[in-house]
């Protein structure tokens, strides 16, 4: 029957990769980045080469491909939580590219701890993967790089490569990682910039964890929003803050209670947002009438927030999509320039101009 995939008879000699070269009209050359992945191949000779391999039954030898020095494992993704709906999106888009390109995509959690971190790292490397991406913000910052340093050497004796999305600069550390950002400085500054435009003078920020490397980003797009809008920052309105409803609410409840005041809240997540919402609504204080909330990453769950919350939308899923594919592209020689991706302010019913 037409299309119908070969059965081998038993004991019948494997297909080789000369005979699905032969069968599909190319180089045997041609085959080989196929299933190598790490150079384009035009899509039609892709399809020719692999219509031949499922008519031959043909699968590429593991063994083989690792004789070439190139990793043949899986792609793998590490995160801190996949609860997190902004990592479960960059996961997402990550194994829906990485199926795609018939690669398989395995996702390890690593509740931002750096030793189970390096642990699922080294655990990547003995599968062989063909790539480790690595998802978040850091703490200490000195120590990040020296350990990007260690991954990068790690990865290389098994030809795997470094992806790191959303991360801090390396500052010239592991220089053959592929780097993926968002505007992360520049988002923080839009949705500070609505506020004051709006004519809120006093916003609470809470931007995340002190010494977090995505929170203190953050804040930095808060205070530039001031200081090009000539306005001044009362530093008692600046609180930490996890990136969780619990700690939005703690946060923003402790700040009532010590008396602040304020028109306006810039969240550093929509997590953070969420705690934000129930606390000023456990005390009768209507949003947007008298505070206004903007949040950061547009999870969907934005969307249901009472009222409906403003944020700053990150595209995580395209992120994942594209980490694979740098990773497939790049397998070997030097990075491309770290790519950066737009954030998108998305203002919805939690912001309002201040009342007079």
């Amino acid at each position: 029957m037409a299309g119908k995939e070969a059965r081998r008879p038993h004991g019948a000699r494997l297909p080789t990769i000369r005979d699905v070269a032969a069968e599909a009209g190319v180089s045997i050359a041609t085959v080989s980045r196929v299933y190598s992945g790490d150079r384009p191949v035009m899509p039609a000779t892709r399809e020719r080469v692999e219509a031949a391999a499922r008519k031959l039954d043909f699968t590429m030898n593991a063994h083989a491909r690792a004789l070439k020095g190139a990793a043949d494992g899986p792609i793998a993704v590490l995160i801190g939580d996949i609860m997190g709906a902004s990592f479960a999106a960059l996961a997402r888009g990550a194994e829906r590219e990485a199926a795609q390109r018939g690669r398989l995509c395995v996702v390890g959690t690593t509740d931002a701890d750096p030793a189970r971190e390096e642990a699922q790292v080294r655990l990547m490397r003995e599968h062989r993967a063909v790539a480790v991406i690595l998802v978040g913000g850091a703490w200490d910052l000195a120590a990040y790089r020296e350990q990007m340093d260690s991954y990068e050497r790690l990865l290389a004796t098994v030809g795997s490569r470094l992806v790191l999305c959303g991360r801090p600069s390396l500052a010239g550390h592991a220089p053959d990682a592929l780097v993926l950002n968002y505007q992360n400085e520049q988002g923080a500054f839009d949705a500070t910039t609505a506020l004051l435009d709006r004519d809120h003078r006093r916003i609470l920020a809470l931007p995340g964890a002190v010494g977090h490397s995505t929170a203190a980003t953050r804040l930095a797009g808060y205070r530039r929003a001031h200081a090009e809008r000539g306005v001044a920052i009362d530093e008692s309105l600046i609180a930490a803050s996890e990136f969780t409803r619990d700690a939005g609410r703690a946060a923003t409840e402790r700040a009532l209670d010590e008396g602040a005041e304020f028109t306006a809240v810039f969240a550093g997540s929509d997590a953070t947002a969420s705690g934000v919402l129930a606390a000023l609504h456990s005390r009768g204080i209507a949003v947007p009438e008298d505070v206004s909330v903007i949040g950061f990453d547009d999870v969907p769950a934005a969307l249901d927030m009472q009222p409906p919350l403003s944020s700053v939308a990150v595209p995580y899923e395209e992120m994942g999509r594209l980490a694979v594919s740098l990773a497939l592209e790049h397998q070997a020689g030097p990075p491309p320039e770290p790519t950066v991706l737009p954030t998108t302010l998305v203002l919805r019913g939690s912001t309002a101009t201040a009342q007079r």
